[in-house]
């Protein structure tokens, strides 16, 4: 698979990378432990040198999952990983947490889990209104220096903290999610990420599933998957939106393509230091995923997406106004 640099940064990755969330949270049923240590080593055999992971995505299951899968490429492999929260006896999220003593503490736990030497990129998960952001930079740029983590990230942040960040320690990559049918990074975090030099990893860059046209009105999913209380996953909402999904559609026949391809493209298509991470459950959507990158699309190809993409207004908000206010977009 061809690579791309984050940014200024230097760090480089494949041009897609596996978000590891979903083996392990949000969306059950899980695959079986040697399931999901058999897709990630998949991952590698295809070319795919960037796994992303958290401490919060189980949680810690998801990070000793990747490391044990990884163990045998240690060293070759970039592995994504993030601080942030606190969690309860039984796993549960109990409230933020970016305070600097914290986050050296989840960085040497996460360490262990990973059975890694140092951290490749270390990601805020996500900001900490109570916490002074230069606070969470200068805690980062200490563990930098002492050769535990290599880059720092931030994730769903807003250009200001994005700013306030990189003026203390240079960060190499933001996440947050990017797609044809979550498009407001465009208005000022991407221009601000091309003049600072940061690289962009979309996450949910299929739209949960919902971009790939496997997903419409009348689809059941697990009682504990996260669309469940998604405003944008009401049956009413995804009728509507399916409009998106045949636009994907038509261009993908022309393309001898699926609409996962697609849309993945488009993405890759928008900046060359942009690297998204789809996450898949599936073998066969792994490789359907790999093969966006080999998808070319024209200037008037994506023109032609634009305009019609511009035409169709999406229905259902992306998150419930509780868990949006959480974000810093």
């Amino acid at each position: 698979m061809l690579k791309r640099k984050l940014g200024n940064s230097g760090l480089e990755v494949s041009a897609l990378g596996l978000g590891c969330m979903g083996l392990t949270f949000s969306y059950p049923p899980f695959p079986e432990k040697k399931e999901i240590i058999s897709l990630i080593r998949s991952a590698v055999e295809r070319g795919v040198t960037f796994f992303d992971t958290a401490e919060a995505y189980g949680p810690y299951t998801n990070e000793e999952l990747v490391g044990e899968a990884l163990a045998p490429v240690r060293g070759h492999m970039v592995i994504a990983t993030k601080f942030g929260f606190d969690f309860g006896p039984k796993g549960e999220q109990t409230g933020q947490n970016s305070r600097p003593k914290h986050i050296r503490e989840v960085a040497e736990a996460s360490l262990k889990r990973l059975k890694i030497d140092a951290i490749d990129l270390f990601y805020q998960h996500r900001v900490d209104t109570s916490v002074p952001i230069e606070e969470v930079a200068g805690a980062v740029k200490d563990l930098i220096r002492e050769g535990k983590v290599k880059h720092f990230g931030l994730s769903e942040a807003g250009v200001q903290t994005i700013r306030r960040a990189h003026a203390v320690q240079s960060v190499t990559a933001l996440q947050s999610e990017y797609s044809l049918w979550f498009r407001r990074p465009e208005d000022e975090v991407i221009p601000t990420l091309e003049e600072l030099g940061i690289g962009f990893v979309p996450f949910s860059p299929l739209g949960r599933g919902f971009l790939t046209g496997r997903i419409d009105e009348n689809t059941k999913f697990d009682s504990s998957d996260f669309r469940n209380i998604s405003p944008r996953f009401t049956p009413e909402a995804r009728k509507a939106n399916e409009a998106l999904v045949e636009l994907l559609r038509s261009i993908a026949e022309r393309k001898k393509a699926t609409p996962a391809q697609i849309a993945l493209a488009w993405l890759l298509a928008q900046r060359p230091w942009i690297v998204p991470i789809p996450g898949t459950k599936k073998l066969e959507r792994l490789e359907e995923n790999i093969g966006a990158a080999d998808v070319a699309l024209t200037g008037d190809d994506l023109r032609e997406i634009d305009a019609a993409a511009s035409a169709i207004k999406i229905q259902g908000a992306r998150y419930s106004e509780q868990l949006e206010h959480r974000t810093g977009l």
